[in-house]
C-alpha cells in the first residue's frame, strides 16, 4: 500500500449530485467514509461492484459510516443513477485530481486493451450479464479506478486500495474487516470464466 497524503488529497475538490463544491476531507470530517472510486459510470464492472458494495450499506449506515462514489466525470452519471446501481452519495471528480493523489493510474491507449480483455474482467463481466447488468463505452476509458477508506476526522487510512487490472474490487469481507464490522451479507458467487470476451 503506497503512502498517500490525506491532508493533500483531502482539499480536492468534489461536485456533488446538486452542483455544489465540497472538499474531499469533509466527506471524513465527522464520520469514518467508504470511498468507491469508479473508472466511469458506463463500466459494466464498476456498476456490479457498486451492486456488490451497496450490500454492506445497511450494515455501514448502522454503525455510523458514510458510503460515498466518486467518479472521474459527468459523463454517465444519469444512466447510472437511474440503474440504482449504488446505495450510497455521488460525487465528481472534475479535474480528477483525487484520482492522481490516490495513484489510480491512467491506461494509454495500447495498455488498456490487454488490461480489458484480461480473465479478471472476464469473470465479472460474466457475473455481471448474469444478474442482468450491462454498459457501455462512453466516456474516458483510460481511468483506472480503486477505493479508500478513512477513519472519522482523517485520523487514519484503514484501506487503500488501487486497480491493477479494471476487473479488480475489494471484497465485501475486506472492507468488513478494514472497519471493524460484522456484515450480514453474501457476497456475489466468484464467476466463472468463459470464452465471451467483454471489453467493457
Amino acid at each position: 500500500m503506497a503512502k498517500i497524503e490525506l491532508k493533500t488529497a483531502g482539499t480536492n475538490l468534489l461536485k456533488s449530485g446538486s452542483g455544489e463544491s465540497v472538499e474531499l476531507q469533509s466527506l471524513w470530517r465527522d464520520k469514518p467514509v467508504v470511498l468507491f472510486f469508479l473508472r466511469r459510470f458506463g463500466c459494466q464492472v464498476c456498476r456490479w461492484t457498486a451492486a456488490e458494495i451497496s450490500k454492506l450499506e445497511p450494515d455501514l449506515t448502522a454503525h455510523g459510516i458514510a458510503l460515498v462514489g466518486i467518479g472521474p466525470e459527468e459523463t454517465g452519471l444519469k444512466e447510472f443513477k437511474e440503474g440504482g446501481f449504488f446505495k450510497g452519495d455521488l460525487y465528481i471528480d472534475e479535474k480528477k485530481q483525487c484520482y492522481k493523489d490516490l495513484g489510480f493510474k491512467r491506461y494509454t491507449a495500447l495498455s488498456v486493451v490487454p488490461a480489458a480483455l484480461g480473465k479478471k474482467v472476464r469473470e465479472v463481466t460474466t457475473k455481471a450479464k448474469a444478474q442482468g447488468i450491462q454498459g457501455n463505452f462512453t466516456g474516458d476509458l483510460l481511468q483506472s479506478g480503486g477505493m479508500l477508506i478513512v477513519a472519522k476526522g482523517g485520523e487514519k487510512v484503514l484501506l487503500h486500495f488501487v486497480q491493477d487490472s479494471p476487473g479488480d474490487y475489494v471484497p465485501l469481507e475486506d472492507i468488513s474487516k478494514a472497519l471493524d464490522i460484522s456484515a450480514n451479507v453474501q457476497a456475489g458467487e466468484r464467476p466463472q470464466c468463459n470464452d465471451d470476451v467483454c471489453t467493457r
